[in-house]
């Protein structure tokens, strides 16, 4: 009996140091195991307001050269897009007659012209990469805190109107509840998509401002003058985001059909509390009653092409766990969106890993893991972003490398938005691979009535065609150069022979059904 148990206790104790050793197994192992997903929103933010994640006074060849290792540096990480902040505070990142300079780009007052064009280089150097390019704009705030109207240049509408303007706390801000303020922002914005090759126009948070206590936000002669029928001040303010929200999407439609609008709001919508229909959450701010946010209304109304919630929270965090908020925003897009799918997107707190107060965020793999949540197949969400590109570079804890190395280290197309146009492209007219010293030369022809806004380059090892499907075929995404390519597959190595597919991609993503094929002999 001795020997007998001995050996037992032999057994239990191997058993328990090998399942110890499962759970030590690198993370790597799991994450790698997991499928890629080919369509897959991968963006960061780029704030420009008070310098957080660009400097002021670069000369224009300065700006060039951080933009490019900027955006290097991001595609080498297998990001698709990049959210670039154009218009911070009632000024402008771009040439405009409606809104002066930023003084975010000189470091000078505001009004100073840089003597060059921030965004159209930002732009040019983004698509040369493949990555779109998403103009994020604030639309009331016209000051940080402390800012005095008189450091605005004198040709800011908030100085021209100063009955447009309302100072609330220790910021001034456009009246949301002025027609002539709503005229103005859909103007900007239709000037903004009429000059510009972006692909897609980005609010984030800041509607009404975040309320402060024992302050009332001063429009009440505007909802005397304008609020009609509405008996509660908060329904009409909720009606103006509503309008201006509607009338943004219709102008940027009515210039360039194809090009998106998204909104990325706070987290919360409303706590059940609340509202039954409300997340299962305890936030102490909510969209609806403190933002006057109603997103619900925006999915509905397809007034939106995406929305990307901040959910800037870890995964157990009692008062709004990320994972409940994931759920109630997918819940969210696959009930309300009757008009047309509105893609939903999560906002990452990359600025929170290894520095916030939650003891979760200590751990490196917390935001890897919120990614992970956002690939189940039980959710709706279609990518992430992340807030922002000086926190992803940074890269605090090593969770950067995680991502890149385990999680974005393939290639993944933008998700297609077919409801802007869901026309299938023709595949490019003619494709040629020439052996270089550098790589593989590939020249695309297109010769197409209507042309495509990219194509997709896939390889394959040998001379058979091989999955479309799967991303690890992807060698990269290129804009069209008005109907002559040019790219050099750099990968590819000089002993070997492969074959090339290239699929042509609609200014809406959707690709062609065929591709044209070139083997190396």
């Amino acid at each position: 009996m001795r020997k007998k148990n001995s050996k037992w206790k032999l057994l239990t104790l191997v058993a328990m140091i090998f399942m110890l050793c499962l759970s030590t197994i690198p993370a790597k192992t799991a994450m790698a195991s997991t499928t890629q997903p080919k369509s897959e929103m991968r963006a960061v933010w780029i704030s420009t307001v008070l310098n957080l994640d660009m400097k002021a006074g670069m000369t224009k060849e300065q700006y060039t050269a951080w933009t490019r290792q900027t955006l290097d540096q991001l595609k080498a990480n297998k990001f698709n897009t990049v959210i670039y902040q154009v218009r911070p505070t009632n000024d402008a990142m771009y040439a405009s007659e409606l809104a002066p300079w930023s003084s975010y780009i000189t470091g000078k007052k505001q009004g100073t012209n840089p003597g060059y064009d921030p965004l159209a280089i930002m732009i040019e150097e983004s698509h040369k990469r493949g990555m779109e390019l998403h103009a994020w704009m604030n639309p009331y705030r016209v000051t940080m805190s402390g800012q005095k109207l008189t450091d605005l240049a004198a040709d800011n509408v908030a100085r021209t109107h100063p009955n447009w303007v309302i100072k609330y706390g220790k910021q001034y801000y456009l009246n949301p509840g002025l027609p002539e303020v709503q005229d103005y922002l859909v103007e900007v914005v239709r000037e903004l998509v009429a000059n510009y090759d972006i692909d897609a126009v980005h609010m984030d948070d800041y509607f009404y401002p975040y309320k402060i206590a024992n302050e009332v936000f001063p429009d009440q002669a505007a909802f005397k003058n304008y609020g009609g029928s509405f008996k509660k001040v908060e329904d009409w303010r909720r009606d103006n985001v509503n309008r201006l929200v509607e009338n943004l999407y219709t102008a940027i439609k009515d210039t360039k059909s194809y090009v998106q609008f998204g909104i990325s709001p706070f987290g919360v919508w409303r706590n059940k509390s609340l509202d039954k229909t409300g997340s299962d959450t305890k936030a102490g701010v909510n969209n609806y009653d403190d933002l006057y946010a109603d997103v619900r209304t925006w999915i509905q109304n397809g007034t939106i092409d995406y929305v990307t919630p901040q959910i800037y929270w870890s995964r157990t965090l009692s008062v709004a766990k990320y994972g409940t908020l994931l759920d109630w925003w997918s819940h969210e897009v696959q009930t309300y969106a009757t008009t047309h799918p509105v893609h939903l997107y999560i906002g990452l707190a990359d600025y929170k890993v290894g520095n916030d107060s939650d003891a979760a965020w200590k751990n490196k793999m917390e935001l890897p893991s919120q990614i992970l949540a956002n690939r189940s197949e039980k959710v709706a969400a279609k990518g992430q972003m992340h807030f922002s590109l000086r926190s992803f570079q940074n890269n605090k804890l090593g969770y950067a490398t995680i991502v890149s190395q385990q999680l974005y280290n393939y290639t993944a197309l933008t998700p297609e938005t077919t409801w802007n146009d869901d026309t299938v492209p023709n595949v490019p007219t003619f494709v040629q691979v020439t052996k270089e010293a550098t790589g593989r030369k590939i020249e695309i022809i297109d010769e197409n009535e209507t042309q495509p806004r990219k194509y997709v380059i896939y390889r394959f090892t040998g001379n058979k065609e091989g999955s479309y499907d799967d991303p690890r075929n992807i060698v990269d995404v290129v804009y069209n150069m008005d109907g002559l390519t040019k790219f050099v597959d750099k990968s590819a190595l000089a002993k070997h022979s492969y074959t090339y597919g290239i699929k042509a991609v609609s200014a809406t993503g959707v690709e062609s059904k065929e591709a044209f094929v070139v083997k190396e002999d």
